[in-house]
Formats: C-alpha cells, structure tokens, sequence
C-alpha cells in the first residue's frame, strides 16, 4: 500500500486536483479518499482496467520562490490524485462505473473543485547517482 512504484515508459499520467471547501481538513477527506483509491485499485488495475498506479498528495503550503515565475500568491487548501494508466479511454471507462462514480461523489461532497488532466510522458529518469 506504501511501497514504491515503477511507472512504465508511455504510461498516461492523471493530475487531479481537488479543492478543499474552507473549513475542510485533509483528515476529513482521508476516508473518502481511501474507499476511492481502493476502488481504482481492486477494479481497473492491470488487465482489469488499466490503472497501473497511484499517488495522493497534501498540500503543504509551501510554495517555491525559485521555481515559480510569478510571485507567489496565496493557495486555497487542496490535495492532488496522481495516477498512472495504460490508455485515456480506460481511465475514462472505470471513471463511467458505477462503483467509482459513488465513492468519488463522496469525496466531492466535501469539495469545491476538482480539475483532471491528462498528460502524455514524454521522459523519465533516475539520478545517475543513484545507479
């Protein structure tokens, strides 16, 4: 469940973003994000579906001075869903099922927002360190 994940060359990756409503805390969402993950996970992965892997973020609120362009404004409070799939189309298709469809309505009860986009990997690499 907390183990390291190795993400295949030309695997399509998913950047959700998913913005708190105020007073909400990650901890209220832990649950919702959980019973959803494990969905994904037990549903769609491999040959089922597609899904190859999966990582949650917390903001933190730090926000880099040196990697920003534009000086640094304030962030609402949000966490960000990042997963890994063989293809758009099967992502598409386990996020039509129903037992997703019901336990990301749970998460997104206690959002304001949540914004999924895909991108296509174009590189990737480990530290020559490190090897």
């Amino acid at each position: 469940m907390f183990d390291a994940i190795a993400i295949p060359f030309g695997a399509k990756m998913l950047f959700n973003t998913v913005k708190l409503k105020p007073g909400v805390q990650f901890i209220d969402v832990e649950l919702a994000l959980g019973e959803m993950c494990n969905v994904v996970k037990a549903a769609y992965g491999g040959d089922k579906g597609g899904f190859i892997a999966g990582q949650v973020f917390r903001f933190s609120g730090f926000v880099s001075d040196e990697g920003s362009l534009n000086k640094a404004v304030a962030v609402d409070d949000h966490v960000v869903i990042v997963t890994y799939w063989r293809s758009f189309e099967e992502h598409e298709k386990s996020h039509a099922d129903a037992a997703f469809k019901s336990r990301f309505a749970a998460l997104a009860e206690l959002c304001t927002e949540s914004k999924e986009l895909g991108y296509e990997m174009l590189w990737q690499g480990e530290s020559e360190l490190d090897q």
